[in-house]
């Protein structure tokens, strides 16, 4: 199969209230895909975000984003008013999130919503409820503790013991304490989870797969190592006692320490990966394909102490494997993964990656050096490979080549791409990849309006600044765009 696609984080989608979300914007998006010829749309995690706005440090691997819920669809629903919501500060500039109004006034209309739902009986709440028993409850109570009762400390600093170790008298006191609060988060996430089923069907319906997003570790502080600490190496306050990371790379010269809890690989074998299944299992439900963050950790994972305070002082650890990946389909059956496999790769990796059967990936930017060996450069892609102009933990093409390439390598890029305009470059590293043997070839939407350094959505190693960020204008999805894109895609064959 020869396809394309395009990777844009939900939050960077145009809309009315100050960030991307399920709303017609959304479904408008779609139809510039189909127009454009696509097969994929691939997505950031859709997690609730914590400190740092970053999609991978999220209070749950299971739940949505309030973020991302239409405000337009709820006043279409009756449950909130136009004018409420106009009047709600909630960012005015169309480029860029502001985290802290959607924090401090999103809520309330959200609130509000959930007020006006309890007027109405509603069965597919009740089934939601339901199906997804198994960690919505939790979860629901671990926000409503943190957020209402113990203002936002991090669940290893609650002053509550029994609440903490999660006690059955204390975990029941505190629910009926807090039963409406518990109750609005639900009711969150059956809208969340309501209104993104209703996006995905329709992108299957136009002929789009959603390639999301799996971080590989989940954040310290999250609903997941509060209720299942064992699968974890954690202190006996539930604080992280060894915390995720990667050596000095391409990114950074004292590496990146990430802070995320490691596995407790042992005790994730002896349940026979059971949280692993149902994990894969819930993004099945949610994803057409699946990216799995940080491949490598799989066969091995850089191991630091908590105190540390880089990533330089580490060590490797054996990861799980094929063992895990086994049992994953052997209780599901084949799951259509991608190996998120950059940086420096071993053979380990190498070896399990083979073995695995699942595609690489491999990204333009990364082959601007003065060296026609290099695995990223499109003449050298595999078939089995997903490949990028640049991603999102990457600056752009653009930036790339005129704000960070040397004059030799700044020589050789513009030899490659075969034109040295920067109005052009997007466009020309698109045709590059599109036309590489790669099954899978993918670009930013940032690459394919030959933006720079202003679009950049992350920057690995730090917190701030304008990480997360990014939105597109809604005048830049355009039929002129889609129009040239539809005819690069199928010129290469991948319509």
């Amino acid at each position: 199969m020869r396809a394309s696609g395009i990777l844009l984080p939900v939050s960077s989608l145009p809309s009315k209230y100050g960030i991307g979300c399920f709303s017609k914007s959304a479904f408008e998006w779609i139809d510039f895909l189909q127009e454009s010829g696509q097969t994929f749309w691939q997505i950031l995690p859709l997690g609730p975000t914590s400190y740092g706005d970053s999609p991978y440090q999220s209070f749950s691997t299971f739940a949505g984003n309030p973020y991302f819920i239409s405000l337009e669809e709820l006043i279409e629903e009756g449950l909130l008013t136009k004018k409420e919501c106009d009047a709600a500060e909630l960012g005015t500039n169309p480029s860029y999130v502001d985290y802290e109004k959607q924090y401090e006034n999103r809520n309330p209309l959200l609130h509000k919503a959930y007020e006006n739902s309890k007027k109405r009986s509603d069965e597919d709440f009740l089934k939601f409820e339901e199906e997804q028993k198994e960690w919505l409850p939790d979860y629901a109570l671990f926000m409503a503790l943190k957020e209402e009762k113990y203002h936002h400390m991090p669940v290893y600093m609650w002053p509550d013991k029994d609440v903490r170790d999660r006690k059955p008298a204390a975990l029941e006191k505190v629910t009926a304490e807090l039963r409406d609060e518990v109750d609005f988060r639900i009711f969150l996430q059956y809208i969340f989870f309501k209104q993104w089923t209703a996006l995905r069907e329709y992108a299957n319906e136009k002929g789009i797969q959603i390639i999301g997003d799996i971080p590989i570790y989940v954040s310290a502080d999250s609903s997941d190592v509060w209720t299942h600490p064992k699968l974890f190496k954690l202190k006996p306050d539930r604080s992280p006692k060894l915390v995720a990371g990667v050596p000095p790379d391409y990114y950074s010269a004292t590496g990146q320490l990430w802070g995320n809890p490691v596995y407790n690989w042992a005790a994730h074998k002896a349940e026979n990966y059971a949280w692993w299944i149902w994990r894969m299992m819930s993004n099945m439900a949610l994803f057409d394909v699946v990216r799995l963050d940080h491949f490598r950790g799989f066969a091995a994972y850089w191991e630091v102490g908590a105190d540390e305070e880089t990533a330089i002082n580490g060590k490797w650890r054996k990861g799980p494997g094929m063992e895990l990946f086994n049992a994953i389909e052997k209780a599901l059956g084949p799951v259509p993964l991608i190996a998120e496999d950059l940086g420096v790769q071993t053979d380990e990796v190498k070896k399990l990656l083979e073995e695995s059967g699942f595609p690489g990936m491999r990204v333009l930017i990364f082959g601007f050096t003065p060296d026609y060996d290099n695995e990223h450069l499109p003449h050298n892609y595999k078939p089995n490979s997903i490949v990028y102009t640049s991603t999102h933990d990457s600056q752009t093409v653009c930036e790339q080549i005129m704000d960070i390439c040397s004059e030799p390598e700044k020589q050789f890029a513009y030899r490659y791409l075969r034109t040295s305009h920067a109005e052009a470059m997007g466009w020309s590293a698109i045709k590059c990849v599109w036309a590489s043997s790669a099954n899978i070839a993918m670009t930013t939407l940032q690459d394919l309006l030959s933006l720079g350094a202003d679009s950049r959505m992350n920057t690995p190693a730090t917190i701030g600044g304008k990480n997360w960020r990014w939105r597109v204008r809604a005048e830049a999805l355009n039929p002129t765009v889609s129009s040239m894109l539809g005819e690069i895609t199928k010129t290469y064959m991948r319509g």
